[in-house]
């Protein structure tokens, strides 16, 4: 279980959605919250590749041609 504090903005706009759509806030909530999660730990493993001192790169000319563009 987690509580929150939102701005009123935000509470504002969830619960607009929430009437709008007829689901629950949460569910909005739940959706973001995972949406952000998932782009954040894209973040982090770019990161680590880009540090990794086995990484292999290519050109952006190799990358275009593989991806026959």
């Amino acid at each position: 279980m987690l509580s929150v504090r939102l701005d009123s903005q935000t509470q504002a706009r969830i619960d607009k959605l929430a009437k709008v759509t007829k689901r629950p806030k949460s569910f909005f909530v739940k959706e973001a919250l995972a949406n952000y999660l998932d782009d954040l730990e894209d973040y982090y493993d770019v990161q680590k590749r880009k540090n990794s001192a086995d990484r292999e790169l290519i050109s952006f000319e190799e990358l275009k041609k593989a991806l026959d563009v």
